[in-house]
């Protein structure tokens, strides 16, 4: 069952609700069981077609439903408003002199994820809490979102997918958020790159594998691919999603 509500997150700027998702599986209502939770950025192209932004979701009602793998999937919708996606998405200011400018605030988003989100889903539904069983998915910017939140917040998530993180976004930053972590065991991260999303340029690819290098040195389980003709959309991510959920949690 998916369960759709709205929400606010007062730290933001903007004070228009957003949609907030949350799946149980199919056995929730007839046992007392406990379920691993796996929270997803871009909530709105993560079940349904109708509220994807460009009109195709990532698919996850029909895989979890064809699976019925036990866990409850939280997914929370962003602030589609100008260029605050990006800025709810990203952990630092942006400024990209002609290009691009905004204010990052991912800290902010995640603060909000771990102080108010978490504890209320906790609260309301059976959950195992504990970092083993939380896990955290993205792509694009929240890809980025998702390996900050397995390095900065590593004691709430140890198990991450980020699928075409936005790297470019700032590199020099995503290094020094990925040196600067101190991971505890197991950390497990998935992370990805479409082969067509790169037009040509090797370079992503580089930084792709850089970026699972690091973590790896830093006592990380890393799964790093890159994807050959994929593109950068949710029809592209939905193929994927076996391949990283296999990863994070294995079928028992």
């Amino acid at each position: 069952m998916i369960k759709v509500t709205r929400i606010n997150i007062p730290q933001m700027p903007t004070k228009k609700p957003r949609r907030l998702y949350v799946y149980t599986p199919r056995d929730y209502e007839k046992t007392d069981r406990r379920y691993p939770v796996l929270y997803m950025f871009d909530g709105h192209n993560v079940f349904y077609d109708s509220h994807a932004t460009y009109g195709k979701s990532w698919g996850m009602r029909e895989y979890l439903k064809r699976t019925g793998l036990p866990l409850i999937l939280v997914a929370v919708e962003c602030n589609p408003e100008g260029n605050e996606r990006l800025s709810e998405y990203c952990p630092w200011d942006v400024n990209i002199p002609n290009i691009i400018s905004f204010e990052g605030r991912g800290e902010t988003t995640m603060e909000w994820f771990v102080n108010e989100l978490k504890p209320m889903i906790d609260a309301e539904y059976r959950t195992l809490p504990d970092r083993e069983h939380t896990m955290i998915a993205g792509s694009s910017m929240g890809g980025l979102m998702s390996l900050y939140a397995v390095t900065k917040y590593n004691s709430v998530f140890s198990r991450a997918a980020a699928l075409s993180p936005s790297i470019e976004a700032g590199v020099r930053q995503s290094w020094e958020m990925i040196d600067s972590a101190e991971l505890k065991e197991p950390t497990l991260v998935y992370t990805d790159l479409g082969s067509a999303e790169t037009r040509g340029h090797t370079e992503p690819w580089a930084k792709l594998f850089r970026a699972a290098a690091k973590l790896s040195k830093k006592g990380a389980y890393v799964a790093a691919r890159i994807v050959p003709g994929a593109e950068h959309s949710e029809a592209f991510w939905e193929k994927r999603i076996p391949l990283f959920m296999d990863f994070l949690y294995p079928k028992e």
